[in-house]
């Protein structure tokens, strides 16, 4: 089996290169970036030998192309403005692709055009989404009617790494935290439809706290379209709460908000300098650099999915969590794990036809959740669930 990896060489696909490196039917991991200065990274842990370096222009068709037509699956861990070139690729090759960036709405177009060229395209396929949503697909089907799914995920530093006023650090992009902290949301409370805007995301009156295990009390910020998810799942007729949300440790909204009303996180440039910059651009250039973590500092990676509804008449509760610590071994961040082997472990269930279906798929209806798990379970990643009686 073959595999490519695009973005290779980032934060993420470095942990899927290495995972699917030592894997033992693999032949060849194509690492395909524009430079691999941090490939070296991994020495201590994949096996080198198996990889092979292809510097690639994601905007050159041909030379996409070309990777494509090498490997079995391509894994796309790249920044998702490079989603249509890379499914243009996906179908003139007939190359399955497995990627981690939201699909809301999903294509039936691409659907179609998929399952005409005979492969499947699997898209959020990471942590969050990714993980979770395989959880929802699974937990669901235990109730008889479901009434609450609220779905909680964060990325920070443990407490020793907190050394900074914001008591964070980067475990995958600082432009793409950025842009999360400016993402529109959509909840149900009390059985109805609530939009937050993205200007509203940190206002004190959408922001709440959970208790997670052995950490304490974490700041929950709505973040993406829960609504979505429960109408793929075809419960929200019966849903009286959900929502999608972040965790940070507290103190995370009172420092943006404020930054956000007076429009640090715009995309407009600032009118009266030398040049064209925005304020996000600013900061991204500005915070990003001190916020890396140092080599003996660990991040990590909090999910909580909680479900309520009824079971053979009872109403009951069921929780999910799982925490997840850098590896300071292999040096491999928690977000990396979380993100790079969901997408290294489906990628060979598509090469292994174990994911037969073609098509635009979802991780909430067509991955296999008792292997999935199994194989997490095997590179350290347990998910914990509870089941609760509801008085």
């Amino acid at each position: 089996m073959k595999v490519a990896v695009l973005g290779g060489c980032g934060i993420q696909g470095r942990t899927a290169v290495y995972d699917l490196s030592i894997q033992e039917e693999i032949e060849e991991v194509i690492c395909a970036d524009i430079n691999f200065d941090d490939l070296h990274k991994i020495e201590n842990c994949a096996d080198m030998t198996k990889i092979t370096q292809i510097k690639l222009d994601v905007g050159n068709t041909d030379a996409l192309e070309n990777v494509f037509k090498k490997v079995d699956v391509v894994v796309d861990l790249l920044p998702r403005f490079f989603l249509d070139n890379v499914h243009k690729a996906a179908l003139t090759t007939k190359t399955s692709i497995v990627n981690s960036n939201y699909i809301y709405g999903g294509d039936a177009d691409l659907d179609r055009k998929a399952k005409d060229a005979g492969i499947s395209i699997m898209p959020e396929c990471g942590l969050d989404p990714g993980i979770d949503l395989i959880i929802y697909g699974y937990t669901v089907k235990k109730f008889d009617e479901v009434h609450v799914i609220n779905s909680y995920c964060g990325g920070f530093p443990d407490k020793k790494a907190c050394t900074n006023p914001i008591n964070y650090k980067v475990s995958w992009t600082w432009s793409g935290v950025l842009s999360s902290t400016m993402r529109d949301a959509s909840l149900i409370k009390d059985g109805k439809i609530v939009d937050i805007p993205a200007m509203e995301q940190h206002d004190k009156a959408n922001i709440h706290q959970i208790n997670f295990p052995g950490l304490g009390e974490l700041e929950a910020i709505p973040n993406g379209n829960a609504t979505f998810f429960t109408d793929l799942l075809n419960v929200t007729k019966t849903i009286k709460e959900t929502g999608r949300y972040s965790l940070r440790w507290p103190g995370w909204s009172a420092f943006w908000n404020p930054l956000k009303k007076l429009g640090f996180l715009s995309n407009e440039p600032v009118k009266g300098l030398a040049c064209e910059v925005s304020p996000v651009q600013f900061l991204d250039k500005l915070m990003g650099p001190g916020l890396e973590y140092a080599d003996d500092e660990r991040d990590l990676v909090v999910m909580l999915n909680l479900f309520e509804g009824i079971k053979d008449g009872k109403k009951i509760r069921i929780v999910n969590r799982l925490l997840i610590k850098r590896d300071l071994n292999t040096g491999l961040m928690a977000m990396s794990q979380g993100v790079g082997y969901p997408a290294s472990i489906v990628a060979r269930m598509i090469a292994n036809k174990e994911i037969t279906r073609k098509g635009l798929l979802s991780p909430t209806k067509h991955i296999p959740y008792e292997p999935f798990m199994e194989r997490l379970r095997d590179r350290g990643i347990i998910a914990f669930e509870e089941e609760q009686d509801i008085n």
